[in-house]
């Protein structure tokens, strides 16, 4: 059982990283929300939204926050998986010559792929075992990477000409798919008025990789009723149109479900969420707030579901309504 003082002192560490967020993000709390949950859940988060939605930044800021190494990656169809994993160089020494490894940018703690649908899929490919098993392969050597290790992956949802879509092996690697979407008027001004004159006010470091392990050892703990467990894995399982038990609309709709690893994202994404809440336990509110990012990447529309019109956010929330509401 979780001490009520490793609760507050789980909600009060989370609220003024927010606070340090805040002074280089305007708005986007649900983003910020989600990202948060990916690092303290030890997952890697994929990004979508136009350009210009402050994605980068708001990477940037969160290294900056947990003074975690930061290293961005511009994915580009000529980029190499060398560019990303390293190389062995061949370097002169008195007895003669011999191979060292050059670590490439992956090797920091949080790694920003962006726009990573640009790339191809060979070079795509080098951050599935960084991604899994927080190590690269580089001439039959293996590199740990450092703990803790995320990545976290933008792309462009409008402009897909020269891009290379994810494979599904890639984009089941992602704990969440977090949406972002286009400010309010009134953020629109506090943007313009933030980013146009001088700041004195920017975010401080206030935790670091210790903290962040620690809240990751707290959430761990958070402990599910079985009438929650049971209903985060009839979600998942729902999605599958071959199960019998299936709605029909996901039969129709849906060509393919969501992986095991979905059910593991979920339960993991509520714990965190749940924490943030100030609760020692998981609610189904929880699952409700976290389950169409860790399930809007993991299924896909089936032709006669586009045909009809039907989108993975809707049919997200046809299994969400399902839901016990207590």
């Amino acid at each position: 059982m979780i001490a009520r003082e490793e609760i507050e002192a789980f909600a009060q560490k989370v609220t003024q990283i927010r606070e340090e967020i805040a002074k280089e993000i305007v708005g986007q709390q649900e983003v910020v929300e989600q990202l948060l949950i990916t690092l303290i859940a030890g997952g890697n988060a994929l990004l979508e939204g136009v350009p210009g939605l402050g994605k980068t930044r708001l990477v940037r800021t969160l290294a900056q926050v947990f003074r975690l190494p930061f290293n961005r990656i511009q994915f580009t169809p000529d980029l190499m998986p060398s560019d990303i994993t390293g190389t062995n160089l061949i370097v002169k020494t008195e007895g003669g010559n011999e191979f060292r490894f050059r670590p490439g940018p992956v090797f920091a703690s949080v790694v920003l792929a962006d726009e990573i649908n640009r790339a191809t899929p060979k070079t795509q490919s080098a951050l599935l075992e960084a991604m899994q098993e927080h190590s690269v392969t580089v001439a039959g050597e293996t590199h740990a990477l450092p703990e803790p290790f995320f990545v976290l992956a933008t792309q462009n949802p409008i402009e897909q000409e020269g891009t290379y879509p994810l494979p599904e092996a890639q984009l089941d690697r992602f704990l969440l798919k977090i949406l972002v979407r286009y400010p309010s008027v009134a953020e629109l001004d506090a943007i313009v008025r933030l980013t146009t004159v001088p700041q004195n006010l920017h975010a401080q470091c206030v935790a670091g990789a210790d903290t962040l392990l620690e809240l990751r050892r707290v959430a761990e703990e958070v402990p599910l009723a079985k009438a929650v467990w049971d209903a985060a894995l009839g979600l998942v399982m729902n999605t599958h149109p071959q199960r019998p038990e299936s709605p029909e609309r996901v039969k129709r709709s849906l060509r393919f479900g969501a992986s095991p690893r979905a059910a593991q994202a979920i339960v993991a994404a509520a714990r965190v969420r749940a924490l943030m809440q100030g609760r020692y336990n998981v609610a189904f509110e929880d699952l409700r707030a976290v389950a169409p990012a860790c399930l809007r990447h993991r299924v896909s529309l089936s032709f006669e579901g586009m045909a009809q019109g039907d989108t993975v956010e809707q049919i997200i929330e046809l299994l969400l309504e399902q839901l016990p509401t207590a």
